[in-house]
């Protein structure tokens, strides 16, 4: 057993007057910088470190991790403020997550931890068979992986676990990227996964993010029925999200877009595995729609996919007219009668945001139609009420 609390017991920090104990008596999970005392001892603090917080009149709130580097000051790990986090302190959080995927789910793959809202603030797990992939994306997760690990190993009985210490979110914390084995022997190739009927491979050492997206599995099968005995275009297709579904549901035929080969070749490698094939294209998504068009082609399903237009609040106009565009070219694409799915995993854009774009967007393109349908992350992706940050994934599914 690997333990995290120190010897003498965890130091104290506390809030400022001006602070709001309340929201986070009730179950908000941060505290910001400057709602915190910011004195010598608490500024000296490494980051990641355990800490009791008290509040402005100094009752305990209980255990959080501090990162004074971090506009994050202090996320919360326990109420209790005599909890000891260690180990087996981990290991209920993730029997309790456990529990949940395997009552959503048959197979063993699944997003097993979604971060605060599996009582794991900054931890990010996807579980692949044997295999899972963690995201230490706090300081006090990056300092603490092993215990993470051996946890892991008891409560699911994985044999191979990948660190990725990749993206935006690890480097507000301050820490450097870096992706590796934890434990057991590396694939020899991707991972395959099966999901909707489809089998995707995921490339968890070089891949995006952990290699694979189960946060689109419940529109993929909307959109696999809706694609059945038709033409598909999956535009941003990673390894084949969409376009693989389709496929799975009897779709025709699918073409596939995007701008990473080796992405595309994953996509095409899953589709053999299926007994079926798919014809891919690389290029910048925005040129090939114009092509497609340009050529009088179109498609019962279209599906717009792409990576995060507005990651962050200053990055939110510039995004919205980025989904608008996306809107614009793809509705034409889309025969008479037939489905456009649009997609965005920009938390800075909330849903009426987004669905305003693309409508605007579709409007430009002299289209129109309902909305059949507003998509979500699945379940596996739980969403503390408290954050709408996780709440990030929407999909508008318009009948044109």
């Amino acid at each position: 057993m690997v333990a995290l609390r120190s010897d003498p017991p965890y130091p104290v920090v506390r809030l400022s007057p001006r602070a709001e104990a309340r929201a986070i008596r009730h179950g908000f999970p941060w505290v910001y910088a400057g709602e915190l005392v910011m004195d010598r001892r608490t500024a000296s603090l490494a980051p990641g470190a355990l800490a009791v917080l008290e509040d402005a009149e100094r009752r305990p709130m209980g255990v959080v991790t501090v990162n004074p580097a971090s506009r994050i000051l202090c996320r919360v790990l326990d109420n209790d403020p005599g909890a000891v986090i260690d180990e087996d302190w981990i290991a209920v959080r993730l029997a309790r997550a456990l529990t949940l995927r395997q009552s959503l789910f048959d197979a063993p793959f699944y997003r097993l931890v979604h971060a605060e809202a599996d009582g794991l603030p900054g931890v990010v797990i996807d579980r692949m068979g044997d295999l899972a992939v963690i995201q230490p994306n706090a300081a006090w997760a990056e300092n603490h992986l092993p215990a993470i690990a051996n946890a892991l190993v008891r409560v699911t009985g994985v044999t191979r676990i990948v660190k990725n210490g990749s993206g935006r979110t690890r480097a507000l914390e301050g820490l450097t990227e870096e992706t590796h084995m934890v434990r057991g022997e590396a694939p020899d190739g991707p991972v395959p996964v099966p999901m909707n009927g489809a089998i995707y491979l995921a490339d968890v050492l070089g891949g995006q993010k952990t290699g694979l997206f189960y946060d689109q599995r419940f529109n993929h099968a909307l959109a696999s029925r809706l694609a059945a005995g038709g033409r598909v275009l999956d535009v941003f297709c990673h390894v084949g999200g969409f376009g693989l579904a389709a496929l799975a549901g009897g779709a025709r035929e699918a073409l596939l877009v995007d701008s990473s080969a080796a992405a595309l070749a994953l996509a095409e490698q899953g589709a053999e595995r299926m007994g079926r094939r798919v014809t891919t294209r690389r290029g910048d998504a925005f040129a090939v729609m114009e092509d497609l068009a340009a050529a009088g082609e179109q498609f019962d399903l279209v599906v717009c996919d792409p990576p995060a237009f507005a990651p962050s609040k200053a990055a939110l106009d510039a995004g919205l007219r980025a989904y608008e565009r996306v809107a614009r070219l793809a509705a034409p694409l889309v025969r008479e009668g037939g489905i456009l799915v649009l997609c965005s995993c920009s938390h800075a854009a909330d849903l009426a945001r987004f669905r305003a774009a693309c409508a605007r967007g579709i409007g430009r393109a002299g289209r129109r139609g309902p909305v059949i349908h507003t998509g979500f992350a699945g379940p596996d992706h739980p969403i503390l009420p408290h954050l709408t940050e996780q709440g990030y994934l929407k999909a508008l599914f318009f009948r044109l």
